[in-house]
């Protein structure tokens, strides 16, 4: 199958192997984070961590929408959909993720609120067509991919006149989390050149300095490969855009340790079948009419981060159900047992958890990073890492 079999070529994947054994410096270490959450399932799926020089270091980044939304967003949600005559419309993932008191939607279900799993944004509208006596809210939520959809959504809704329909708008923004990442000191030692490590107490054993990031596929698909470009001139990190199978992932590795080899700092893109500079430029043109840029986001794991998040704009306000609902951001705090903020940050991996494999699993949710599809504990799980040592 043209672009699939091509990139899962095993003799392929094997000379890619040598290719950056042979480019990797002995003397150093080489932190590289996946942001994309479809990285850290394509890495532990076909085993590309095994192939890499022990040397070599993949950091799990904050790349699921589900994983970083923080828990007050998702009582929002909660409250609403326990409100008599309301319909609440989101996708399969967020269902199971656990609120405050362990409270998820999916729970909220079996008691009695009118939830709806749904596969795209068009799904809430023709369900709130089919219910006009009912309150019909879309609990959108993604990063730059998902949300050109429900602008469209939106504009559809005015344009057939629906007034029962509107959305809580959860979307963020990949470079603004990016760049909180690499400010972030408390996570990584950014003082100290290239491939050194500062010593660590047993405590800290799991962090990592980042060198290099792999850029999301199908976010660049949409907003290019040019807004990468500001935070790896601050940071002199190098970014290569990658695709989202073994070898694409693969050959992204090879071209960050080549710039890291060379003191480069470069935006680079190995998804070159898919991603241009400029990106999509009608589905920036949908996002800019209906939406507007936060002054501040809560994230799960990042805190709150300035710039980070797409909220409804005042022209569409009869389509905002924060505003539509008075909605009143409470932040929450997380489940002190679960290391979930630590491992979105890349401060530490799913192994780390004392939760992990035991009292937290796929069938028993306990943070974020286990129910979602995209979430590194759900990579370890599903594809075999919890048996490592």
């Amino acid at each position: 199958m043209k672009y699939i079999d091509e990139f899962r070529d095993g003799d392929l994947a094997r000379k890619l192997a040598a290719d950056i054994a042979r480019e990797v410096r002995p003397d150093r270490s080489y932190g590289l984070m996946e942001f994309c959450g479809g990285h850290t399932h394509a890495v532990y799926r076909y085993g590309v961590q095994n192939l890499l020089p022990p040397n070599v270091n993949l950091i799990h980044g904050p790349g699921c929408p589900v994983c970083v939304l923080p828990i007050g967003r998702l009582d929002y949600a909660v409250q609403l959909a326990r409100t008599p005559g309301m319909i609440l419309c989101t996708y399969g993932d967020m269902l199971r993720v656990p609120g405050s008191g362990g409270m998820s939607l999916l729970k909220a279900k079996a008691g009695g609120a009118d939830i709806r799993m749904i596969y795209s944004s068009a799904d809430a509208l023709k369900i709130a067509q089919d219910h006009p006596d009912r309150e019909v809210v879309f609990f959108a939520i993604g990063f730059e991919t998902t949300t050109p959809p429900t602008a469209v959504a939106i504009l559809q809704a005015e344009a057939m006149g629906l007034q029962n329909f509107s959305v809580i708008s959860n979307h963020v923004l990949t470079p603004a989390a990016i760049s909180a990442i690499m400010s972030s000191g408390k996570a990584y030692d950014l003082s100290r050149p290239s491939g050194h490590r500062k010593s660590k107490s047993p405590s800290e054993a799991s962090e990592a300095r980042v060198d290099g990031v792999i850029g999301p596929a199908h976010v660049s698909t949409v907003i290019g490969s040019r807004p990468y470009e500001p935070f790896s001139a601050k940071y002199h990190l190098p970014v290569v855009i990658a695709g989202f199978e073994p070898l694409d992932v693969m050959q992204a590795i090879l071209m960050l340790v080549r710039q890291l080899n060379t003191g480069r700092a470069e935006v680079e893109n190995e998804f070159t079948r898919a991603v241009s500079p400029e990106g999509n430029l009608k589905a920036q043109r949908l996002v800019a009419e209906v939406f507007e840029v936060r002054d501040k986001f809560e994230w799960r794991g990042l805190g709150v981060v300035p710039h980070s998040g797409l909220a409804i704009r005042p022209r569409f306000a009869a389509f905002d159900a924060e505003k539509r609902f008075r909605l009143t951001y409470h932040p929450v705090a997380d489940n002190p047992a679960c290391e979930c903020s630590a491992i979105i940050r890349g401060v530490k991996k799913p192994l780390d958890c004392k939760l992990f494999g035991s009292v937290c699993t796929p069938e028993n949710p306990i943070g974020s990073c286990m129910v979602s599809s995209e979430g590194a504990c759900a990579a370890y799980y599903t594809y075999g890492r919890y048996r490592e040592a």
